[in-house]
């Protein structure tokens, strides 16, 4: 370990990465933490697990992805989470509903999805449109079936330091920084942005990692000083250059999960890229970071989900638990 608290083994002239990620750095100085290659190591695992599955339980791991509205980003990243999971062999089955949909209706929806043996992992994407109160519809969801780990039994289950479905995008940063032999053991870590989607569960991740961690939201104090004192920032703020890169630890490893687009229609980070990259020891880029590795971990966690749902069936077979 380096003065600064973060690992050494990455340093500059080295070739790859802790498990043979190549190493690039931006101009100027940060490695860049590269996504999109991490993310294609995950999905050829996924491919792998799904093709043991299918061929020993006769039926690919399935996975429904339910969209409300016609919300044009929600669109856009359904159809990659469809396309990504059919090139990993995992059967999906596409439900759009209009907006006008009644809560009720969409609640019946995830009751018929819980219930159909075809499918291992539930998606509800968000944003509901208003009048759909997200959180019942999000509860509704089987926890043994909610690949987003969004439902509070898994949320509870991962503070708990019992992880099971994991939050597809903090999970996405641990495997990303385990990728590029990033040290998480007592690292200070801050976590920018405090939602139950991201900040939250993020923290949690990175308990559970055992690193040092604080949570910055709107009651923050002195939100310069916090990230200036971290030695690993996840910015989660959904704001476009919320960060300055000014404010980055030099040698500080940033994770920036905000996507956001500008004026110019291009496509930014929460964290002031440029700068920040001439400082930090690594960086994702926006877009190529962290988004990548949340389709990834959704196709694992179907995969874990399926598996896990066919360990409980056979033990419920068991002789021993036949009624």
């Amino acid at each position: 370990m380096g003065d600064s608290g973060m690992p050494t083994g990455a340093g500059a002239g080295a070739a790859t990465g802790h498990t043979g990620v190549a190493l690039v750095r931006v101009s100027g100085g940060a490695i860049l933490l590269d996504g999109k290659a991490v993310a294609a190591k995950v999905r050829a695992e996924v491919a792998q697990r799904t093709a043991r599955f299918a061929a020993s339980q006769g039926r690919p791991p399935g996975l429904a992805v339910v969209r409300v509205g016609e919300d044009p980003a929600s669109a856009v990243y359904v159809r990659n989470k469809l396309k990504a999971s059919q090139e990993a062999g995992i059967a999906s089955f596409a439900h759009e509903l209009p907006a006008s949909v009644s809560e009720a209706r969409l609640l019946a929806l995830i009751g018929e999805l819980n219930h159909d043996a075809r499918v291992d992992g539930i998606l509800v994407q968000l944003p509901l449109p208003a009048g759909v109160a997200a959180d019942r519809v999000m509860d509704a969801v089987d926890p043994a079936k909610d690949v987003d780990g969004f439902h509070p039994l898994n949320t509870g289950l991962l503070a708990q330091k019992r992880p099971r479905l994991r939050p597809c995008t903090p999970y996405g940063v641990i495997r990303l920084a385990q990728e590029y032999g990033i040290a998480l053991p007592g690292v200070r870590a801050t976590v920018v942005g405090a939602s139950n989607i991201v900040g939250r569960p993020m923290a949690l991740e990175l308990l559970l990692a055992r690193a040092t961690v604080t949570v910055c939201h709107t009651g923050t104090r002195d939100l310069k000083g916090e990230v200036e004192r971290a030695e690993l920032v996840v910015a989660a703020v959904g704001k476009p250059g919320f960060i300055p890169g000014e404010w980055i630890r030099p040698g500080a490893a940033v994770f920036d999960v905000g996507i956001n687009r500008t004026s110019a229609g291009t496509l930014v980070g929460d964290v002031g890229f440029e700068v920040a990259a001439r400082r930090a020891g690594w960086i994702t880029p926006v877009p190529g970071g962290i988004g990548p590795m949340t389709i990834a971990m959704l196709l694992s966690n179907t995969v874990d989900a399926a598996q896990a749902r066919q360990t409980q069936r056979s033990q419920l077979a068991a002789p021993g638990n036949r009624g």
